[in-house]
């Protein structure tokens, strides 16, 4: 299966450099316009399903770089949830206890009302075994950075760290997928 795993475009949280996981904003106007350049000049895949996160800015990326609507939404596939950080900087939060005892250890701590990195990891490893159980040769999937990076991660273990993993907005990775392996094929 040739799987192309894609980032939404540009949000107004993005651009503030907010904390946005969960919470369901739209494309920024710079966002959409940034995908309407990207779509004219990078050669997009065609595939015989297409996925979103269900979240906006997944489902308008999708609709704007592929001109269709989700074929299905895979809710696993949703960036990590921050909690009370949502939608907060790190101005705003540097000096908050509970800010502080979860960014010294997102792998193992929840923000307030959110979920670990493990919790996390192991719910787009369940994200990921959705898309890999749907019956097609082809899949595009447009999701989130972080989701993105923890399916990178896992199944190219040591390649690169989790960041380095994640791609640019508009931007992501086409694989082959077997059931004894994965295989990177080019960077969209």
């Amino acid at each position: 299966m040739m799987l192309h795993l894609i980032r939404h475009g540009r949000t107004p949280a993005n651009e503030k450099r907010l904390y946005c996981g969960h919470t369901d904003v739209p494309l920024s106007e710079q966002g959409r316009q940034d995908l309407m350049v990207l779509k004219d000049t990078v050669v997009y895949p065609v595939a015989d399903v297409y996925i979103s996160s269900g979240l906006r800015r997944a489902s308008e990326s999708l609709r704007i770089l592929f001109e269709r609507e989700p074929d299905l939404v895979i809710e696993e596939l949703k960036e990590l949830n921050h909690g009370v950080f949502e939608m907060k900087s790190y101005d705003e939060l540097k000096d908050d206890p509970e800010y502080q005892r979860w960014i010294g250890d997102t792998y193992n701590e929840a923000s307030p009302d959110g979920e670990s990195g493990a919790v996390f990891e192991k719910r787009v490893k369940a994200g990921l075994d959705k898309l890999l159980g749907i019956d097609a040769d082809s899949i595009v999937a447009v999701s989130h950075g972080g989701v993105i990076a923890s399916i990178m991660e896992r199944l190219f273990p040591g390649q690169r760290n989790f960041y380095q993993w994640q791609p640019r907005n508009g931007r992501g990775y086409t694989l082959d997928i077997n059931k004894n392996n994965a295989e990177l094929i080019s960077e969209i």
